[in-house]
């Protein structure tokens, strides 16, 4: 098989819904190819569906930062020392064992059948923000007034974190994904979102709440900063990803009108539905980053110990070895199970039940309540989340008969 080397990752999106074509190029000549990143060491892109749930579900690989060779493909050289440690609770950044004693403490809270029992408290939050919405009279942005509330609302009252004080996580988040930010900025915001955590973790011990955080700590198990810093993580992977979902996946849906269709007609179809949208928006940008902890052959390919390796979750979720037919189009009927947007293996989304629960209450009840919504600007002017590591659009300004 020819390897292809790319001198850099490529990130220009020529279409609003799909990867990078070049990206695209890649995957057919190769799966697993060559890829030099930021800081001039030469590692690996994984583009197939296959050979990323093979990478993915593995103890060879790791997403240890203190074992990267390099710090990430947004930043060049090395990171400095204190950054290369884990935190403490920090579980997404951990392997077993310690990953496994910190997301065993919060599996409990993220069962399916628990996530099933507060549909109808989330249907109370769409419909209080589809309402609020309904308020502004026949124009509106649609991030701002539904796509990003609605999931905050949803985090913050399962954390116990007062919505109010939202200005002090949801700024610092834009700038921690900004692909623009310097290396020192994104750490002084996620500095920032740490001492909001921490100062959450000190209320909940002094005045416990019916929250996950309240629970969490009433066990005994983990530290104060373990804690606070799994609390963070719940709380930035749990409004910033399913906001983007329903802002871009409603944007999409009013570009397929046919598909928006079926999605009106066929209210059955509605889980498949957010399974379609999740494979062919595939939010994550590009990544995630894995680094071998010893030499790994796949496919002929040898990875060897300490190679970075870079996979690309939106060109594997259109693999048409994995999804036959044409899988760059939109099929709300097509069976989408067993995309990798949720990841695979050990580090697979802790709330991805949330997240599901969310997207099919929000688009079923915001098209049933505006079934005439529209884009109040041409296509090409809405804002794309091209500069951010969660894609999606910064705004979507939309119009209906008030």
């Amino acid at each position: 098989m020819t390897e292809v080397i790319s001198d850099e990752l490529p990130i220009t999106r020529q279409t609003p819904f799909d990867p990078p074509a070049e990206v695209t190029r890649i995957r057919e000549q190769a799966r697993i190819s060559r890829l030099k990143f930021a800081d001039g060491h030469l590692g690996w892109l994984v583009t197939g569906h296959h050979q990323i749930r093979e990478i993915l579900g593995s103890p060879k690989f790791t997403n240890d930062p203190g074992k990267h060779h390099m710090l990430d493909v947004r930043f060049q050289g090395e990171a400095p020392p204190e950054r290369r440690k884990v935190e403490p609770g920090m579980f997404l950044s951990q392997d077993p064992p310690d990953h496994t004693r910190l997301r065993k403490m919060l599996q409990g809270q993220f069962t399916v059948r628990r996530m099933n029992h507060l549909s109808e408290w989330i249907g109370t939050i769409v419909d209080d923000q589809l309402e609020h919405l309904r308020s502004l009279g026949g124009k509106a942005d649609l991030v701002k007034e539904f796509a990003l509330p609605v999931p905050s609302l949803v985090i913050c009252a399962l954390l116990g974190v007062d919505y109010d004080e939202r200005h002090r996580f949801q700024d610092d988040t834009t700038k921690l994904l900004s692909l623009d930010s310097t290396f020192e900025e994104a750490m002084a915001a996620m500095k920032r979102i740490q001492e909001f955590m921490r100062e959450l973790i000190v209320r909940k011990k002094a005045d416990p709440g019916d929250d996950m955080i309240s629970d969490l700590l009433a066990t005994g198990e983990p530290t104060d900063e373990e804690a606070s810093n799994m609390a963070l993580l719940l709380l930035l992977a749990g409004h910033e990803t399913t906001a983007n979902m329903l802002g871009l996946g409603t944007f999409t849906l009013l570009q397929h009108p046919d598909q928006l269709k079926i999605l009106r007609d066929e209210p059955e179809v509605v889980d498949n539905a957010v399974e379609e949208l999740m494979r062919y928006l595939s939010i994550i940008h590009f990544g995630p980053v894995r680094t071998a902890t010893e030499d790994v052959e796949i496919e002929g390919h040898l990875i060897k110990a300490g190679d970075t390796v870079l996979m690309h979750v939106p060109a594997a979720n259109r693999d048409p070895e994995k999804f036959p037919g044409n899988p760059d189009e939109l099929d709300l009927r097509r069976p989408a199970g067993g995309h990798v947007a949720f990841g695979h293996g050990i580090h697979q989304c802790l709330g991805q039940q949330l997240a599901r629960i969310e997207m099919r209450i929000g688009f079923s009840k915001l098209f049933r309540e505006f079934p005439d919504l529209r884009l109040d600007v041409d296509p090409e002017e809405v804002p794309l989340r091209t500069d951010m590591g969660i894609y999606g659009v910064h705004s979507l300004p939309v119009a209906w008969s008030a």
